[in-house]
């Protein structure tokens, strides 16, 4: 598995783990959602990059989910998946 961010028609942008992401459909395991990132971050793409940077929103973790209508997968950094994994989950 290989960690990716992806982007869905619907706007949403997580971050997980794939074995697959030739269709148009997605399976992320170990996924979380990205609610809000802050300009620091530098756009979606850096969440790719560096990870979320300080002000960022990201949701809870789930084992799986399936995601639909993706637009776009994006190869992960060392430091920006450590950055993912270390960060606590936004309530409220």
């Amino acid at each position: 598995m290989r960690p990716v961010i992806i982007t869905t028609e619907f706007r949403g942008v997580f971050f997980g783990y794939a074995d697959d992401t030739s269709g148009d459909t997605v399976i992320l395991k170990n996924a979380r959602n990205c609610i809000y990132w802050s300009a620091a971050t530098g756009g979606f793409l850096g969440l790719a990059e560096n990870g979320p940077a300080a002000g960022s929103r990201i949701g809870a973790r789930v084992t799986q989910i399936e995601l639909r209508k993706v637009t776009s997968v994006s190869e992960m950094t060392k430091a920006a998946v450590a950055a993912w994994e270390r960060e606590t989950t936004h309530v409220g």
